[in-house]
């Protein structure tokens, strides 16, 4: 028999909220002070990484100059600061929340951003929505790992096999299909190619319940 949809679980910056390019804003600033131009081969280590991931990045291209830790609290405070004044929801997030909670499916968000900005972001979209939440630093490894995904899963109860992950990043991607679930990709600032069990979309408007529930069923 098919799987019936257990849960969908959600990135969140580019994903849910228009934050991922204020996360590459603020990494380009940073790197500019440091003397730094970021080029597309830098992108791999700045979308849908974690804060330490990108400090760790940056500090290697200074060539030890300037320390990864120092690094990942500038970038945190500042994107933080910048989310908490311009965190806006992406075209048909809102909706599709309300359409999972009108049908009794559980959501989780899960992030590679610090609990800070999470924080931020479920208060500007609604803590209701989601019934858990995972952030940087709270699983053993982040994405590209599947930790993140695996211990969202665990606290929902649910089967990875019958959820669905919504992703906008190669890194979140691989995160959530290392973790055997279904994926729906949004792609923002980098493509992302068509998979087996993974769908392509322009948009969250592209997004519905039916095909939620297609891909948990694996039609």
């Amino acid at each position: 028999m098919p799987s019936e949809l257990q849960a969908v679980l959600f990135d969140m910056d580019g994903t849910l909220v228009d934050t991922e390019r204020l996360w590459r804003q603020v990494v380009e600033e940073e790197a500019s002070g440091l003397g730094l131009a970021l080029t597309d081969a830098d992108l791999v280590f700045v979308l849908g990484r974690a804060v330490e991931d990108c400090a760790a990045h940056l500090a290697d291209r200074t060539a030890g100059r300037v320390e990864a830790a120092g690094l990942g609290e500038s970038l945190e405070h500042r994107f933080t600061e910048l989310v908490r004044r311009q965190v806006v929801p992406l075209p048909g997030a809102v909706e599709l929340l309300a359409a999972l909670h009108a049908a009794g499916v559980p959501t989780a968000l899960v992030s590679a951003s610090p609990r800070p900005v999470v924080d931020t972001v479920l208060d500007a979209l609604g803590r209701h929505w989601f019934t858990v939440s995972m952030a940087a630093g709270e699983t053993p490894r982040t994405k590209p790992f599947p930790d993140p995904y695996r211990a969202a899963l665990t606290a929902l109860g649910a089967a990875p096999t019958a959820c669905v992950a919504v992703e906008d990043t190669p890194t979140g991607v691989a995160s959530a299909e290392a973790a055997d679930c279904a994926v729906v990709a949004v792609p923002s600032l980098t493509s992302i190619p068509p998979a087996p069990r993974r769908t392509v979309v322009r948009s969250l408007l592209d997004v519905d319940l039916a095909l939620l529930r297609r891909l948990a069923a694996g039609l």
